[in-house]
């Protein structure tokens, strides 16, 4: 089913108010607070927020969905890498990429990965010469930096099919905009970009997609982003994290069933730069489809990927027991049911 056809069926649902009960006030309508289930130990939430607009359900979750919940200080800490802020302790949650997750963990830092929210976003556009990942053995790839979650997510694809990217890949360090820049002059042989990067490019007829985590075997089979929040906050507020996490959840459906309106709240609120990337990007994700997917096996794909490189010694199994706490997202999926 193709994320048009879930949103045009799943939209009936969501009129009648079957699956998002905070969400509603969001769109001029008036969001009840959770019933049959005691408060939040601390009516604070801080959220940790990054440029990447496919993290779009912490956002939108903002005021409305958040108070809801039981949360009346809602916080957003922006760092241009929202994951160290909950690495820190300066944020309580945030959304990132799987392979900066199991990273941390594997570091020992301080994180639990909660949920899974999203598959896709991630796009790999090269040169009209390149026709394959493993056509990228002996060329140049531009990544922000190396152990960045891009250069991660790349070292996970070639790993995947026999490609070294420790030996066989020339890294060219360059910010995003310069690395899309030299590709459109020919001067890189591929970048791998993430909203609203692969939108523009697609507009100024840039290279073309070699690799689509969104519709590609397998990568549109595993989650790319999850939400992770500090260990100790998970450990002292229990309650908070289950609230918190159903509020970004619900958040997940309006992002996928009124993407328009969605995107007109994450631009006024400053959240998103431009409308119509906001727009594209949230009908381009399968929001809907985060009851579909199973969270630990995206993380043990990704960690197997990452083991097999050298870019963690921690085993998967080990990962996901260290740094994974599945609890409240299990729950979550039955209560949210539509």
């Amino acid at each position: 089913m193709s994320p048009q056809q879930a949103r045009q069926i799943s939209r009936r649902r969501f009129l009648g108010g079957m699956t998002l009960v905070g969400a509603a006030g969001l769109f001029g309508w008036h969001p009840r607070p959770v019933a049959a289930e005691p408060p939040p130990e601390t009516t604070t939430v801080r959220i940790g927020q990054s440029p990447a607009i496919c993290f779009a359900p912490q956002y939108l979750a903002a005021e409305q969905l958040f108070q809801a919940e039981g949360f009346v200080d809602v916080q957003y800490v922006k760092r241009p890498l929202a994951f160290d802020t909950i690495v820190s302790g300066e944020a309580d949650f945030t959304s990132s990429d799987v392979n900066s997750m199991v990273v941390s963990i594997d570091k020992g830092q301080p994180i639990i990965i909660l949920a899974g929210l999203h598959i896709g976003c991630y796009e790999l556009f090269a040169t009209d010469q390149i026709q394959s990942i493993r056509g990228l053995a002996g060329k140049q790839v531009a990544i922000p930096g190396l152990h960045s979650g891009r250069h991660l997510m790349l070292s996970a694809m070639l790993s995947y099919v026999g490609v070294d990217p420790r030996r066989d890949i020339h890294w060219v360090i360059q910010p995003a905009e310069e690395s899309m820049q030299l590709l459109a002059e020919g001067k890189i042989d591929a970048f791998l970009g993430f909203p609203p990067e692969p939108q523009e490019l697609r507009a100024r007829r840039v290279g073309h997609v070699l690799l689509s985590t969104t519709v590609d075997r397998p990568w549109s089979q595993y989650f790319c982003c999850f939400v992770a929040a500090n260990r100790e906050f998970v450990r002292k507020h229990p309650i908070a994290t289950k609230r918190a996490l159903r509020a970004i959840l619900k958040a997940t459906n309006v992002c996928a069933l009124e993407p328009e309106r969605a995107a007109r709240f994450l631009v006024d609120h400053g959240f998103a730069p431009q409308y119509d990337a906001m727009v594209q990007t949230l009908k381009d994700l399968p929001y809907l489809q985060w009851r579909e997917y199973s969270p630990e096996d995206a993380v043990r794909f990704y960690a197997l990927r990452l083991h097999e490189v050298g870019m963690v010694k921690s085993s998967p199994q080990k990962i996901i027991e260290q740094g994974t706490d599945w609890r409240f997202f299990n729950e979550l999926k039955k209560e949210l049911k539509g």
